[in-house]
């Protein structure tokens, strides 16, 4: 061998080196449509997760719904923010979408971490996995008043159908916080920097309400795409039992996981974009419109969604309850198949379902009767979804189809009880999610 030969022989043995550690310490991009470069938060090696391979899906989701009141000066400053989110999905990377949407000044974070649960509904962290989140590679993020921020991704193991703890700290004024308002689900805060506390010991105050996060994307080796739902209360779960996931989307979510073997189940997650009191057609008050309707919300809430390959809709009673007037059966269609097309522009399938019964409920009138069962007639005839779950005639009264059946009644006459939502998860057709949009768009 020559000298020429033996360096040559060298130079390429040590450029393999450089390359296979850059392999294991250095995150890749993600394709997910983004340009965004993601890097990975290097884990101490005693606890880092398994190298990172799958597909980035929606593991959790929620709207922010609006700006919550009484924090309009100052927000939550000084105050760690530790939000319990329920996961569809396993993986082994995570990260985090923050919002300040409703803000009216940067909100500036200097400490936010991601942790799994020690247990079900708890501010304890399981030992080993408490990471320390970043942004482009800084551990401070200033969110400009209406915009949002995603983390990078952070290797840890994150359990199907456990809970995550999602942690902001502000040490400055920042109001109003945005928020989803009718969580479900417990979660907490501190009184100054607390976001790397593993025992929970110090978050002593509960809330019911998400705070900042609304997403929550895994790396994950058993979904290949996500469900987003857009929906209103119904789809909130905003009657379900605290604490226990007994949303319909969660039954259905389960459902998914457990038929994932099968040829004709697609292997999906499912995140739940429902808003209580969200309408199709029409927006709330301020600027930006707190309560969003779906047609203004369905770039953000849905396409813009991690993973989305199919879209459900339920939406609708709102936009009949609401209206002072008489509610137009032809507009709320027309704003449903409007959804229908920005999904199928996107090759995504779209199943909608039908409008729930709510005689009794202090908003029936027999005109909104007349206005429910129009809208449908048409949903049924096919006119408007690729597929149709028919939850008006699962949970109707059999012996008066303008009531919900009483067993699926929560009490208050349009929104259902566990029972009730668990119904819903259960008739779904697993098989309609199958499948792109339609040839013919």
């Amino acid at each position: 061998m020559t000298k020429h030969h033996g360096y040559a022989l060298l130079a390429a043995m040590a450029a393999l080196i450089v390359a296979v550690s850059a392999a294991i310490y250095v995150g890749v991009g993600i394709d997910d449509g983004s340009r965004r470069q993601e890097t990975f938060a290097r884990a101490p090696r005693s606890t880092a997760a398994p190298a990172s391979t799958g597909t980035w899906v929606g593991a959790w989701a929620a709207s922010p719904s609006g700006s919550e009141p009484g924090t309009e000066p100052n927000g939550l400053a000084g105050r760690s923010v530790r939000n319990v989110l329920h996961t569809a999905a396993g993986g082994t990377s995570a990260r985090v979408t923050l919002s300040n949407l409703y803000g009216q000044q940067p909100l500036t974070i200097t400490h936010a971490s991601l942790a799994v649960a020690a247990t079900a509904n708890t501010p304890a962290a399981a030992a080993d996995t408490m990471r320390r989140l970043t942004f482009a590679g800084n551990p401070t993020v200033v969110i400009a008043a209406g915009q949002q921020v995603v983390s990078d991704a952070v290797r840890v193991a994150i359990p199907h159908g456990g809970d995550v703890l999602v942690t902001t700290y502000s040490p400055t004024p920042s109001g109003p916080v945005t928020y989803h308002t009718h969580a479900r689900q417990i979660s907490y805060t501190a009184e100054g920097d607390q976001a790397a506390d593993i025992t929970g010991e110090h978050y002593t105050t509960q809330s019911l309400h998400w705070r900042y996060v609304t997403a929550l994307d895994v790396l994950s080796n058993e979904s290949e795409g996500t469900v987003v739902v857009l929906g209103d209360s119904l789809t909130d779960g905003i009657t379900s039992t605290v604490g226990e996931n007994r949303r319909w989307t969660d039954v259905l979510s389960d459902r998914l996981r457990s038929a994932a073997g099968s040829s004709d189940i697609p292997r999906y997650t499912v995140v739940n974009e429902g808003i209580s009191g969200n309408r199709v057609l029409t927006d709330g008050n301020g600027r930006p419109a707190e309560n969003p309707s779906g047609l203004a919300r369905f770039q953000r809430d849905v396409l813009g969604r991690t993973g989305v390959k199919a879209v459900v809709i339920d939406l609708g009673v709102n936009d009949i309850l609401k209206n002072r007037d008489h509610a137009d059966p032809d507009a709320i269609t027309a704003g449903l198949r409007e959804l229908v097309a920005r999904a199928h522009a996107r090759g995504l399938r779209v199943v909608g379902t039908t409008l729930m019964p709510f005689h009794g409920h202090r908003g029936y009138t027999d005109d909104r009767e007349s206005v429910r069962r129009a809208v449908n007639d048409r949903i049924r005839a096919g006119d408007v979804f690729d597929a149709v779950i028919d939850f008006d005639k699962a949970l109707r009264d059999p012996y008066d189809p303008r009531r919900l059946r009483s067993d699926y009644d929560s009490g208050d006459h349009l929104h259902p009880s566990d029972k009730g939502y668990e119904r819903m998860g259960k008739v779904f057709d697993l098989e309609k999610l199958k499948g792109a949009a339609p040839a013919e768009l």
